[in-house]
């Protein structure tokens, strides 16, 4: 590569690395252009709530458990999102017979309201427009514009409930094909549901789950048979989203506790200090380690190694990422990996000017006799971490991601950053000096 292509790209390298630095640490220059983005940190450094529950599907058809649980886990991330709760964690978990939902609290240090709403089975209620509709819309669009007052529920009761749904799915249209939702009521529920669209023809129908309104078609005639379909101008994601609301109301879904795991915040503040010291640590250890070993490569790779650091750290803001204990863990072990790319490149490069080899000629020799030790050992590491995304909890999750991450960035500091370092010095006066390379 020519020399000026070197200095340019190392250039990038680094300019690159002062915007990134500077997102990382906002107070250091304290640059208005660059956005302030806080790290996402999970409840095991910030402090907070695990929770487990068991839901017991003995009522459900075993095709249904799928989207029963989807379905049930929309319903309690809304629930929690109703107190505020910043960005909750809520997973689905089968386990052999066991299904089962993690839900992850961070910053929520007194979640005994929480436990109750979650524990509660989703209710699904269909209600019709009040007398006084219009005159209700326009006192809460005053409220609004006010920013004080109580709002009113223009919608009233009705008595078809979720119990009288046998089942919520998703079709398309067969004129146009557009997504839309159908619904087939039990016999109970289509003679509720045939009165109801009778006398509210060309009036709102409104469905809330939780007393929270999530659609509100109109009825445009009456629908004898307890068959219906929910039509408007849906994605496949939003229809689908809705079929599994309706669903989790209408299908019986108890669940219980069954774990409860609190972080203090004082816990959690003394787990990321000492996380970020046994990360520093690390660090200086593989740095003085590389440069008594390599010498010269060895400075330049450990020059990589924090170039690495700042990327992928500006990476977490990014994204973003929930840092948790196992997920510094697997930036930690990916650093490690990124040091085992450069001892492979390092060794093939000396054996290369052992056998007098030009300075050039070893460099990218070196290079390219490790590369396939470096492939092979980082694909199967990265395979490995995406089945234990695939089938580990919340942790282990964020173990599998934060490592996979690291590997690509640390692929792209070994092979390309300190590459690039290297090759700084063809042509000049210190490529001569074997007792900086050998």
């Amino acid at each position: 590569m020519p020399k000026n292509k070197v200095y340019i790209t190392i250039a990038v390298i680094f300019i690159l690395t002062f915007l990134a630095g500077n997102l990382d640490y906002p107070q250091f220059l304290n640059l208005r252009y660059l956005p302030n983005i806080p790290f996402k940190l999970g409840l095991d450094l910030q402090g907070g709530t695990h929770l487990i529950y068991e839901a017991d599907l003995s009522g459900i058809a075993k095709v249904d458990y799928g989207s029963s649980m989807q379905g049930l886990r929309d319903v309690i991330e809304r629930r929690i999102n109703i107190f505020g709760v910043k960005e909750p964690v809520v997973q689905v978990q089968e386990q052999g017979d066991h299904h089962r939902l993690i839900v992850e609290l961070a910053g929520v240090l007194d979640p005994g309201q929480a436990i109750d709403m979650i524990g509660q089975t989703p209710y699904l209620e269909f209600k019709e427009q009040k007398e006084n509709y219009q005159e209700i819309l326009e006192s809460n669009k005053k409220i609004a514009e006010a920013g004080s007052g109580e709002y009113e529920d223009p919608f009233r009761i009705t008595s078809l409930t979720g119990k009288y749904l046998k089942r919520a799915e998703l079709s398309f249209d067969q004129t146009t094909y557009s997504p839309q939702v159908s619904l087939q009521f039990d016999d109970d529920g289509a003679k509720i549901f045939g009165d109801l669209t009778e006398k509210n023809i060309g009036k709102p129908l409104a469905i809330y789950i939780d007393g929270i309104p999530i659609s509100v078609p109109t009825v445009q005639e009456k629908i004898s048979g307890g068959k219906a379909q929910i039509t408007g101008r849906f994605t496949v994601e939003e229809a689908k989203a809705l079929v599994r609301s309706l669903n989790a109301g209408a299908l019986p879904l108890p669940i219980s506790l069954i774990s409860q795991q609190s972080v203090g915040p004082t816990l959690g503040k003394v787990s990321l200090e000492q996380s970020l010291k046994a990360g520093i640590w690390g660090f200086l250890a593989i740095a003085v380690f590389m440069i008594l070993f390599y010498k010269l490569p060895g400075f330049l790779a450990s020059l990589a190694l924090l170039i690495y650091v700042v990327l992928i750290l500006s990476l977490f803001k990014l994204i973003p990422i929930t840092l948790t204990l196992a997920g510094i863990g697997g930036v930690i072990l990916s650093i490690g990996m990124a040091v085992d790319a450069n001892v492979l490149i390092f060794s093939r490069m000396r054996e290369e000017l052992k056998a007098a080899r030009p300075f050039p000629a070893a460099v990218e020799e070196g290079f390219r006799r490790a590369w396939p030790a470096i492939r092979d050992g980082n694909l199967t590491t990265l395979i490995v971490a995406a089945i234990l995304f695939s089938f580990g909890t919340s942790f282990v999750k964020g173990f599998a991601l934060t490592l996979s991450i690291g590997i690509i960035i640390s692929m792209f500091s070994a092979i390309f950053i300190t590459k690039n370092f290297l090759r700084v010095f063809v042509g000049t006066k210190l490529e001569k000096l074997t007792l900086l390379w050998q």
